[in-house]
């Protein structure tokens, strides 16, 4: 369908089974993990419509995980696009709201390497709606 040759398609899939099989990322496709989930809140003025890749939520913390396909991706979390920045940012707002009493946390994962970036509160409160 995308008209991807053979080699295309098996590292594509060599990256996936990468994400899946790594023992660091376990929580995040465990039992109190979920897919795709979608999100619609007001913060003030504004509407946040979004669908969060996975959504970890346990007794203590919120976890919001967005998988970034980016060729070299950043190495610092201060070097990441602004629109991810954004992003993340509307999403964490959103559910403070829903979480009010649980910790939310932020973390882009990248899909070349893998590697998970945590994106820390203060770096996306200048991003917030």
């Amino acid at each position: 369908v995308h008209g991807l040759d053979p080699s295309e398609q098996d590292a594509l899939a060599e990256e996936v089974m990468a994400v899946l099989g790594d023992p660091d990322f376990a929580a995040l496709f465990g039992p109190r993990s979920r897919a795709e989930v979608p999100i619609v809140g007001r913060i003030g003025d504004y509407v946040v419509a979004g669908q969060v890749d996975r959504l970890c939520v346990t007794d203590e913390a919120v976890q919001i995980i967005d998988y970034k396909t980016n060729r070299q991706p950043p190495v610092d979390a201060r070097e990441v696009a602004p629109i991810y920045l954004r992003q993340m940012a509307a999403y964490r707002a959103v559910l403070q709201e829903i979480y009010p009493l649980l910790t939310i946390r932020c973390a882009l994962l990248w899909t070349d390497g893998p590697r998970l970036m945590q994106i820390s509160g203060e770096l996306l409160e200048p991003w917030a709606p």
